[in-house]
């Protein structure tokens, strides 16, 4: 193989590498879902295709997104360190948008057969929501517009959720409770500025 072909394949798989992420940074005036969604053209088809085939509404899809990730395509669970100076890993394996984790991420894309599927696509995330809300809708019977348990069953694992194991957690459940009006102001929002 000549030194020109190696060298264009070599520019183009790093040149794929760099597209491949999406947005690194978070959207300004994460408060507005309209300045999110005018922000970043790629977000609205993803929700609605979730919405069309999970029936996830937008606006819970994007509450949930603003507290895991606040809308960054490579957020990462903060550093742990021994000793408070040497690193010591992450907290969890949760990344991207939807901050799935890596079992779950796996589970996703052989039940859904998107083996391709990207964390740090807004659309793969999307649909990684959808699909894990309706597996909450079905074995515990939470509307997929109840933003604040299915974000228990999100965070907690529907086992988790299952036990109860979020009534230990004040935290937890103000963090959910805020969810559902952040749902609702996102919803209001997007009455005004597209069409879900």
């Amino acid at each position: 193989m000549s030194s020109i072909l190696r060298a264009i394949i070599l520019v183009t798989l790093l040149a794929g590498c760099s597209f491949s992420g999406g947005n690194v940074n978070a959207p300004q005036n994460l408060d507005n879902a309209c300045s999110i969604l005018d922000q970043r053209r790629s977000f609205l088809p993803a929700f609605k295709a979730a919405k069309r085939k999970y029936g996830v509404p937008v606006s819970v899809q994007m509450a949930i997104i603003w507290q895991e990730s606040k809308f960054k395509a490579k957020a990462k669970t903060p550093r742990k360190y021994k000793l408070w100076i040497i690193p010591a890993g992450r907290q969890s394996s949760a990344y991207g948008y939807s901050q799935a984790l890596d079992g779950t991420w796996k589970e996703y894309k052989a039940s859904a057969g998107r083996w391709g599927a990207s964390r740090t696509n807004i659309r793969d995330s999307a649909d990684f929501m959808g699909w894990y809300m309706a597996q909450s809708q079905r074995e515990l019977g939470i509307s997929m517009s109840d933003t604040r348990n299915q974000y228990l069953a999100y965070h907690e694992g529907r086992t988790g959720y299952r036990r109860g194991s979020y009534k230990s957690k004040r935290w937890l459940v103000k963090v959910a409770n805020r969810l559902e009006d952040r749902a609702i102001r996102y919803r209001s929002q997007l009455r005004r500025c597209v069409k879900t």
